[in-house]
């Protein structure tokens, strides 16, 4: 095995501290949490008190100031047991990053203390029901009226939205403007004319509440606005590259893991009056398949690498993960083509790893997003 290097005795630690926490608190309840389809508050609480939540955000607004490396075990611990449902990422690696680079001092004291905590919980509404990875084409707008702006609008496929307390809404404010009338806005839950819609039930990730959101004459004040007016889509297309290497992290995350139940479970399991891994069929597909993840996982932790030394870029993050996301599907699809019958019952880790997996061909940008990056870096179009 090639050893990891990127990670310091401080960050072994931490993941030892992690791993400690998920086994006790989170690994005994995930199966209930995945029939109910909502991570208790109680949890948030508890992973802000053990410091799994806003890791690298600094410390004066009660992050615990390191670096991504303590994002992505956190990412990697939760996908090693397969409990991919609890989205402490989206709250800590994708909604707070918004306000600690953009928000003012207002904002980042009023909301980074309580996301820290566990208190509150954050969620970002960017897809509409006619605009998922063309961003460009939300109709939610904000008119501005004095001092607030109203909003209206509608989103959809929204996580941690059944529960968020802070929902960072991207709007336009000048619907005449294309990608330079879009701005960003801090929508409190309690703000009158805001109402969740049904919680959406899904194929996969049952465990993580994903609702629709709505918005009538939602009056927000203007001091809400994130980064300020008109800069709403430069602001998504900044924070995109980190959102898609958590992706990348989970997913590579997952393939060990499915790996490792698997080997596991074909030791044990029993055909034809013998082990299953005593068949050639099973150690050959096992072991392409190993191969193909530890090369996947030295690319993660490259890139991981330079997404600490601030030289990850949009390109980077779109090769990351069309080529993560595409190795878990056929790790997890081959893994569980092993466990027979069983692999088919919502009961073993396998069977749920496989629903899960396909959420991220579609989230942060589809794969075919993802190839028009790529080629544009190419082509120069």
């Amino acid at each position: 095995m090639i050893p990891r290097t990127i990670f310091s005795e401080e960050h072994e630690i931490f993941r030892a501290s992690a791993r400690r926490f998920i086994a006790a608190e989170i690994v005994p309840h995930y199966p209930a949490w995945d029939r109910d389809g909502l991570v208790p508050r109680e949890i948030w609480r508890q992973a802000g008190a053990a410091g799994l939540l806003l890791c690298n955000a600094p410390e004066e607004f009660g992050g615990a100031g390191g670096d991504f490396l303590f994002s992505a075990i956190v990412m990697e611990e939760l996908a090693r047991v397969g409990a991919n449902g609890v989205f402490f990422h989206l709250h800590s690696d994708i909604v707070a990053p918004y306000l600690v680079k953009y928000g003012t001092a207002a904002q980042k004291q009023a909301w980074l203390p309580r996301f820290a905590s566990g208190e509150a919980i954050g969620a970002i509404a960017m897809t509409e029901p006619s605009a998922g990875s063309d961003l460009q084409a939300i109709r939610s707008t904000a008119r501005r009226d004095g001092e607030h702006y109203v909003v209206n609008g509608q989103k959809v496929f929204i996580s941690n939205g059944q529960q968020a307390d802070l929902v960072i809404v991207a709007v336009k404010t000048d619907p005449t403007q294309g990608a330079r009338g879009m701005s960003l806005l801090l929508v409190e839950a309690d703000r009158a004319g805001f109402r969740r819609g049904r919680k959406l039930a899904k194929i996969g990730l049952h465990a993580q509440d994903t609702s629709e959101l709505f918005f009538e004459d939602v009056r927000v004040p203007a001091g809400n606005v994130l980064g300020g007016e008109g800069q709403g889509f430069g602001l998504l297309m900044n924070e995109l590259a980190q959102e898609r290497l958590t992706q990348a992290v989970r997913a590579v995350a997952t393939s060990e893991a499915a790996l490792e139940w698997t080997v596991e479970y074909v030791q044990q399991r029993h055909a034809f009056g013998k082990p299953i891994a005593a068949f050639q069929n099973t150690q050959f597909v096992l072991a392409g398949l190993k191969a193909e993840i530890l090369a996947q996982r030295v690319l993660v932790d490259r890139c991981l690498e330079l997404h600490v030394a601030g030289q990850f870029d949009a390109v980077d993050a779109a090769m990351a993960k069309i080529t993560t996301i595409d190795l878990q599907s056929r790790v997890i699809d081959q893994c569980l083509q092993l466990f027979g019958g069983y692999g088919y019952m919502t009961e073993f880790p396998i069977a749920r790893a496989w629903a899960d997996a396909r959420y991220g061909k579609i989230a942060g940008g589809s794969m075919e997003t993802m190839k028009l990056i790529i080629a544009r870096s190419l082509f120069g179009r």
